[in-house]
């Protein structure tokens, strides 16, 4: 990095009040959201939902936004305001520990009125106690490692550092450290050939921090280049800011080697929500820019390559589109006071019509790549006229969250731990509203058990993973969250699923479509696997999900 000492002087000097640290906060936000996307890509399986980048931003975006306007200068009261912001924004299983950090952050400072070495050591410590007691079974080589890494790194440098500033490098470093050795802690990752997403986010967050007092840019990414097949243009839509008035994307072959840094520099002239992808030599860019401006990336990308493919879409229409579809009346079920509530997060408007016809009282909107926060979770069930509440995740990056939404709630609230889609249903078939709440829930999770769970989508990298050789754009399984196979078509993958999944000694095989598959052509599909399995019942259900062309529960 190339410092400004006379700026890093002044931070040695002054005090670290409550203002420093809003101020540090908001530095470590604006370099996370800078580096999202490599985060994102940081998935150890080549499924397009890699969101722990998505997750620890939205989190940090509401930690700030509950600071941003805050003039509180006692940096124990600055980082409670901290602390309970990123509590009830924390989405994810990411976004739930680094709440949890700041938690423990928030009781090592809470009688503080400035930050010294000794506190911000002892900081650091109840962070990382605080967020390995939130894991009921903690794994090592996961961000508590790097959280780990730099409680161990302060403490071991308290008597050395001069200042603050010292014990933030000494902190960048230690996480940077951590960050490196998770592949040898978690064989998963080595054999994906990346590093714990969540290490790699907590890690931008504290050198976002250190490049604020370094006076260094918070804009240009580290690594700006993702694989082609992963780029998500939903997480670039669920952020619209003013003054986004159109997104233009652009497939091109550059001239000459890229040069990113000069690239992005340009692209940030022009507007927002950048992203790039490569494969096979081709790149993709995506843009959000105001009126004025919608024809600037075409013209400023066809003066350094080739451009093949130009799409320009008026964002305020599809915005428009999507909350209309959101708005579509879906019959819930009516709730009396003293009966069980049930709420469930749904990915897809047919899974969640299928949801309510069940019985469910509410519905949370989310499953990969959005899911929704503990406030989220909270605001589901906290009208309901009952105090009595059951809550089914269906995905297993938010069990985390509805047990936060649990435990801050005053109402009586019990978590099914449902880790996929057909698993909710299944339990949906156990409820009995006027049972006893936690009877009902122990039925519920018992018939957990009774479902398998495939899943149909297109890989977004070239890797290998238990013994399952994948090429990006390949057609992937994964049975009950394991990569089972890879095949060279949707109907060949979901073939080769249901043998996996030894379908011939079930019963019950329904087929839930996603977003981008046809109704004929999961019909068609159908009709195929009631060629190989006569004796198997058969159902085609509109799941409207993203990403995965079929969501298969296997009875």
């Amino acid at each position: 990095m190339a410092v400004d000492n006379a700026r890093v002087e002044k931070f040695r000097r002054q005090p670290i009040d409550g203002q420093s640290l809003k101020r540090l906060v908001e530095a470590g936000l604006a370099w996370l959201r800078t580096n999202q996307q490599t985060v994102n890509a940081l998935n150890v399986f080549p499924v397009p939902d890699g969101d722990t980048g998505t997750n620890m931003l939205l989190t940090m975006t509401a930690a700030w936004n509950e600071i941003k306007d805050s003039g509180e200068r006692h940096i124990g009261k600055m980082a409670t305001a901290i602390s309970q912001g990123a509590l009830m924004g924390a989405r994810g299983n990411s976004g739930v520990i680094l709440s949890q950090l700041w938690r423990g952050f928030a009781r090592g400072v809470h009688d503080k009125d400035v930050l010294d070495n000794a506190a911000l050591v002892k900081a650091f410590a109840e962070a990382r106690d605080t967020a390995y007691k939130g894991v009921v079974r903690p794994v090592e080589g996961t961000i508590l490692t790097v959280a780990k890494g730099i409680a161990a790194g302060t403490e071991a440098g308290l008597g050395s550092a001069k200042d603050a500033v010292d014990m933030l490098e000494i902190a960048v470093k230690s996480a940077d450290v951590a960050v490196q050795s998770t592949p040898d802690l978690l064989p998963v990752l080595k054999q994906a050939g990346v590093v714990d997403s969540g290490g790699k986010g907590l890690f931008f967050i504290l050198e976002g921090m250190l490049r604020h007092v370094y006076g260094e840019s918070l804009d240009t990414p580290t690594m700006s280049v993702q694989p082609l097949s992963a780029m998500s243009m939903q997480d670039a839509m669920e952020d619209v800011e003013e003054g986004q008035d159109y997104e233009v994307v652009v497939d091109f072959f550059p001239n000459e080697e890229l040069n990113l840094l000069s690239f992005y520099g340009r692209l940030e002239e022009m507007g927002t929500s950048i992203q790039v992808g490569e494969g096979d030599g081709m790149y993709r860019m995506h843009i959000h820019v105001p009126t004025e401006k919608r024809y600037e990336p075409i013209d400023y990308i066809m003066g350094i390559g080739t451009v093949t493919k130009v799409a320009i879409e008026n964002l305020l229409a599809q915005m428009d589109d999507i909350q209309k579809g959101k708005a579509a009346r879906i019959e819930f079920a009516t709730v009396e006071p003293g009966q069980i509530a049930v709420v469930v997060v749904s990915p897809g408007a047919g899974l969640s019509r299928i949801f309510a016809s069940l019985g469910v009282a509410a519905v949370v909107e989310g499953g990969q790549t959005m899911n929704p926060s503990t406030q989220d979770i909270l605001k589901s069930f906290e009208n309901l006229p009952t105090d009595k509440v059951i809550i089914l995740p269906n995905n297993k990056n938010i069990v985390m969250a509805a047990n936060q939404a649990k435990d801050v709630t005053v109402k009586k609230v019990a978590v099914v731990p449902t880790r996929t889609v057909p698993q909710g249903l299944a339990a949906m078939l156990s409820l009995t509203p006027e049972g006893d709440l936690n009877a009902v829930a122990e039925k519920m999770t018992r018939a957990i058990s009774m479902v398998k769970t495939g899943e149909i989508t297109v890989a977004t990298r070239t890797v290998e993973i238990d013994g399952v050789n994948v090429e990006s754009g390949q057609v992937i399984a994964l049975l009950d969250g394991k990569l089972v196979l890879s095949a060279n078509s949707v109907e060949e993958g979901v073939l080769g699923l249901l043998e996996k999944a030894d379908a011939a000694n079930h019963e019950l095989v329904t087929l839930f479509y996603g977003e981008g598959m046809t109704h004929a052509e999961a019909n068609r599909i159908k009709d195929v696997i009631g060629g190989k399995y006569p004796a198997l019942e058969i159902e085609v259900q509109e799941g409207g999900q993203p990403h995965y062309q079929f969501i298969v529960s296997v009875e």
